[in-house]
């Protein structure tokens, strides 16, 4: 069989989804369908425009949270708690296990960790002198 590598400057959802489907058909034969279902809680200004809130998806039993951003002006009134409550809930309500995460040195470690988020890998160097740390939180047995 003849085959090219081709390096892709500018790649597509197209092209991302044609490299995932052979592993996405391999894991479901397998016995692991993917079914990811994003998960998305918004916080809104008094004019309804998004200045924050969560994104993330439930796949392979897990809520991923990919991001979580609450204003620096809306700190401190536990909105972030209540963001992470909720998709956990939605988590939970889709049969998932946990939560995983990840953030920086300079970011939430301390604010996930107190909502029950326990660290569970590293990564040094990502980027320059911060460490990327990733953190997972069991939501059943």
């Amino acid at each position: 069989m003849d085959t090219t590598l081709t390096v892709c400057d500018a790649p597509t959802d197209a092209i991302r989804d044609a490299i995932l489907a052979p592993l996405s058909q391999f894991n479901a034969e397998n016995g692991y369908p993917a079914d990811p279902r994003p998960v998305a809680i918004t916080v809104t200004d008094k004019d309804g425009a998004i200045i924050g809130g969560l994104w993330g998806k439930t796949v392979y039993d897990w809520l991923f949270v990919e991001y979580l951003v609450v204003p620096a002006a809306l700190r401190g009134r536990d909105l972030g708690s209540e963001l992470l409550l909720r998709a956990e809930k939605i988590a939970l309500d889709r049969g998932c296990v946990g939560s995983w995460l990840t953030t920086f040195t300079f970011q939430a470690r301390g604010f996930y960790e107190k909502r029950g988020y326990e660290v569970f890998g590293a990564l040094e160097n990502a980027p320059r002198d911060n460490v990327r740390i990733f953190l997972r939180k069991r939501l059943r047995p």
